[in-house]
């Protein structure tokens, strides 16, 4: 018995038996075969943007069914921007982007596209329609006073109309909230 475990044969046996109990595990070890999609929570950040930025931030309220919000960044460099991306339902990816960016530079960059190919109505507005089809992607822009909104991705019309329609205007804030006691509010600085 001592040769067996000594020397190459003895490295070569208990490095198969390491291997196969590892095979091993590997097989009766349960395995999602369902993609994992992050979760981002955007509710602090739209708080701040209310805050922030010098336009009516608009968010989904509520978010679409079977959506899950899976990013969300925010630039403030120049404008305020900020970007929310989504898992559609359908497994297909939309972007909710909006900014204070003056023109129509900021809708041409997010679309990939300065064409605009027709019109939506959602929610009482119109909303341009742009379609890149060698990227697969379609836009719809909405130009308002002081921002602009660009609701864009891989999901088809349908989806990003859902999108654009559950998009709410959460109110500018700018005062802090009145302490205890009754005290007066004071300004958030800039």
């Amino acid at each position: 018995m001592g040769r067996f475990t000594q020397g190459f044969y003895g490295y070569a046996f208990a490095l198969l038996f390491c291997l196969a109990l590892v095979g091993i595990f590997l097989l009766i070890t349960p395995q999602s075969r369902t993609p994992h999609i992050p979760r981002v929570d955007y509710s602090l950040t739209v708080s701040n943007l209310r805050r922030a930025a010098p336009y009516e931030v608009r968010a989904p309220e509520p978010v679409p069914a079977g959506w899950t919000p899976n990013s969300s960044e925010v630039d403030q460099d120049k404008y305020v921007t900020w970007r929310l991306g989504f898992a559609t339902a359908k497994g297909s990816h939309a972007l909710l982007a909006q900014s204070d960016e003056p023109g129509q530079e900021f809708a041409n960059r997010l679309a990939n596209s300065d064409k605009v190919i027709g019109s939506r109505q959602i929610g009482g507005q119109t909303w341009q329609q742009r379609f890149r089809q060698d990227k697969n992607q379609r836009t719809l822009v909405s130009l308002q006073p002081g921002v602009t909104v660009v609701v864009t991705g891989l999901a088809d019309w349908d989806e990003l109309t859902q999108l654009a329609s559950s998009l709410k205007a959460q109110p500018r804030l700018t005062t802090t909230p009145a302490p205890p006691g009754g005290a007066t509010p004071s300004p958030i600085p800039s």
